[in-house]
């Protein structure tokens, strides 16, 4: 019988490394992890992603928990799917805010938890812009 997969012998930072390229995946923006085992009793780090839209925060938090439980990682729970504005994931070790773009400064947890280690992300993919269409400059 294969061995099940699980996240035990992985460092909160290397998950975090692997959330963080999940949610650049599905074009997520602004992606940031940060250590804050020294302090926060809670968890060891936490990864803050933007949305643009309620479908896509939804769609955010689903590939992160499909892919969690593909590779075996810890899940606790997950708080604010409904509403889709600020979405956090309980991965145990680590925690996944997922926020709507404009509402994000608001809470502002790059500054709460600005004594937290920034973990260096390999270069993500960055999101593609949308092309607008070139306007029809043909004289009739």
């Amino acid at each position: 019988m294969p061995e099940k997969k699980s996240d035990k012998n992985l460092s909160a930072r290397d998950k975090a490394v692997i959330v963080a390229s999940w949610l650049a995946e599905k074009k997520a923006k602004d992606i940031l992890a940060i250590e804050v085992a020294p302090l926060n009793p809670v968890c060891d780090a936490m990864i803050l992603a933007s949305a643009v839209s309620l479908r896509q925060a939804k769609a955010l938090a689903d590939h992160v928990l499909l892919r969690s439980g593909e590779e075996g990682f810890s899940y606790l729970g997950m708080e604010g799917y409904g509403n889709g504005q600020w979405i956090l994931l309980d991965l145990n070790d680590v925690m996944v805010h997922i926020f709507q773009e404009d509402l994000r400064p608001f809470y502002n947890l790059e500054g709460l938890w600005s004594e937290g280690k920034r973990i260096p992300l390999p270069a993500l993919p960055k999101p593609e812009k949308r092309s607008e269409p070139e306007p029809d400059t043909s004289a009739e």
